[in-house]
């Protein structure tokens, strides 16, 4: 144990993982070259090669590819346990995961009612899309979509609307009015997940032949508010995530009583077996999620 490169192991396993140096030094923060060091001391260690020279991309001999998916498990392994004994580590601790978007616009600026409201509860925040939630090491889940996912346990939380949101200034100078039509003339920003998708909004309010190929594709909810935001044209906001921006007057809603509700859009998800250890924090979790609702219904 005391000359194993431990380093060099991690670096390698992740290259196997990536299948290649550049994503591996992405993941570990360092450079290139500094991957490429670990990588040769490795190999020089070993005695074997671990890698073929001269292939068109990286590929492991077979010899490192062995060492590098056995490398790998290990890793992972090591991964959940220490993640599970730091979530365990006192009866206060909560641990949640939410969408990039909804965590900037929604979640975040409520956390420090949460502390207010609850000093002993312990909230670690993590930003994460899958709804495969890891028993020993995730209390709790808000997502968007349809709910009744298999495998977890899901409850709706909150409903949302969907309508058209500008900059002031953007909305001035292209001369919007409170007449649909006007969206002929006007840039539109698109939100990547179809179900905020302005063909949802067009179906009920028009106008007739909107075209809506045109315009960015951005890949969250809070990109495209930040483009509105910046003047960059009209946006189909969920209006839970825009109502801060709304609220300072950095966006505007130009239709107002034009919308399109969509029921249980947020949903919050526990794992089915909440795993060893997570018995002591339950009462915790269940704060937590009194308080979800509570702001929710605000």
């Amino acid at each position: 144990m005391k000359t194993l490169p431990l380093n060099a192991l991690r670096a390698f396993a992740l290259v196997y993982a990536h299948g290649g140096v550049r994503a591996a030094a992405r993941e570990l923060g360092v450079s290139h070259s500094s991957v490429s060091r670990h990588l040769a001391e490795l190999e020089a260690w070993m005695g074997v090669p671990l890698f073929e020279r001269g292939a068109a991309s990286w590929t492991p001999t077979r010899q490192g590819a062995e060492l590098g998916r056995r490398v790998l498990v290990q890793l992972e392994d090591m991964l959940a346990a220490t993640r599970a004994t730091r979530e365990v580590r006192r009866s206060f601790s909560v641990t949640v995961t939410v969408a990039p978007s909804f965590a900037t616009r929604w979640l975040l600026p409520r956390l420090p009612a949460l502390e207010r409201a609850h000093p002993r509860v312990e909230l670690s925040v993590l930003v994460n899309q899958e709804l495969d939630l890891p028993s020993d090491g995730i209390d709790l889940a808000v997502r968007m979509g349809a709910g009744n996912w298999p495998n977890v346990r899901s409850e709706p939380l909150m409903d949302d609307r969907l309508y058209p949101v500008a900059s002031p200034g953007y909305w001035q100078a292209s001369g919007g009015t409170d007449d649909v039509a006007c969206l002929h003339d006007v840039r539109l920003l698109h939100d990547r997940d179809p179900t905020a998708g302005w063909d949802h909004w067009l179906q009920l309010h028009g106008p007739a032949n909107l075209s809506i190929g045109r315009g960015p594709r951005l890949a969250s909810s809070d990109l495209v508010l930040q483009a509105a935001e910046l003047g960059q044209g009209v946006a189909l906001a969920r209006g839970r995530l825009a109502a801060g921006a709304l609220a300072s007057g950095a966006l505007i809603r130009p239709f107002r009583d034009l919308e399109v509700r969509v029921p249980d859009a947020y949903w919050l998800v526990r794992p089915r077996d909440p795993g060893a250890g997570k018995v002591a924090n339950r009462q915790a979790v269940d704060t937590v999620i009194r308080w979800l609702k509570d702001q929710a219904a605000h």
